[in-house]
């Protein structure tokens, strides 16, 4: 498991220069926890503003295109992203494979591009309800994973896998603390089997499932748990900080 909690905010379609004043708070609360690494991936449009005014904070993208260059319309190219200030790139959302019709291979050719251009990558992955109740869940899952992995070479600390139960969000049924360990804990093993020990303890593995102040910290004190992909509760840095401290405390127990 790794040493240091990572907690990663995904503002989504949120946000202007108005919520810079958010980002600073929760750069400013940061710096007085180092015990947590925490970042943000605001939409491309505050990248380069949020990377201005923060200084310990990382600072990420939501979704990157897998060409360098070229005839592509509205998309962003990773050396794109990263010239704008992103260290990392969330990849394979569930929303992203959902609304935009994202399969197994564009991810995996999105994650060769965004680790070509010296991005670190939050890979998710994650079941509908219909694969949950038909029994399928860790196959599916494991699946998802597998094919992205042929496009990493070397894990290590580059790579951070986000675990999002899309059947938990929004559905009026939620995880239990049991389903969150079983799956983290078979993703582990695909990462040990896929890289070696020593990958297997750097990757840190987030849950991503609707997580509030209110339930973080039982979710983050679960042993494969090293971390949360935060969606609505990023956007305010009062509600965000409120996970952020529950894996310090979780960390200090």
């Amino acid at each position: 498991m790794a040493e240091r909690p990572f907690i990663v905010g995904n503002w989504k379609m949120n946000g202007t220069r108005a919520m810079l004043p958010e980002a600073r708070a929760i750069d400013r609360a940061a710096q007085r926890q180092m015990k947590v690494e925490v970042a943000l991936a605001p939409p491309f449009t505050l990248i380069h503003a949020v990377h201005r005014e923060v200084e310990q904070i990382g600072v990420g993208a939501q979704d990157c295109h897998p060409a360098k260059d070229g005839a592509y319309t509205g998309d962003i190219s990773a050396a794109m992203i990263a010239d704008a200030g992103a260290k990392f790139v969330i990849l394979g959302h569930s929303e992203r494979r959902e609304g935009h019709g994202e399969d197994d291979a564009l991810v995996a050719a999105k994650i060769e591009a965004a680790l070509g251009a010296g991005l670190r990558i939050v890979l998710c992955c994650g079941e509908s309800l219909e694969t949950r109740d038909s029994g399928r869940a860790e196959e599916f899952v494991l699946g998802q994973l597998r094919h992205a992995f042929a496009k990493v070479v070397d894990a290590g600390e580059r790579l951070t896998i986000a675990y999002e139960p899309i059947w938990a969000i929004g559905t009026g049924r939620s995880a239990g603390l049991e389903d969150i360990a079983a799956m983290h804990g078979a993703i582990r093993r695909l990462v040990k089997d896929s890289f070696g020990t020593q990958a297997a303890a750097q990757v840190r593995i987030l849950y991503g499932g609707s997580v509030k102040p209110e339930n973080a910290r039982e979710i983050l004190a679960l042993a494969d748990v090293d971390g949360a992909l935060v969606g609505g509760a990023s956007l305010s840095a009062e509600s965000f900080l409120g996970i952020v401290h529950a894996a310090i405390d979780d960390d200090a127990a």
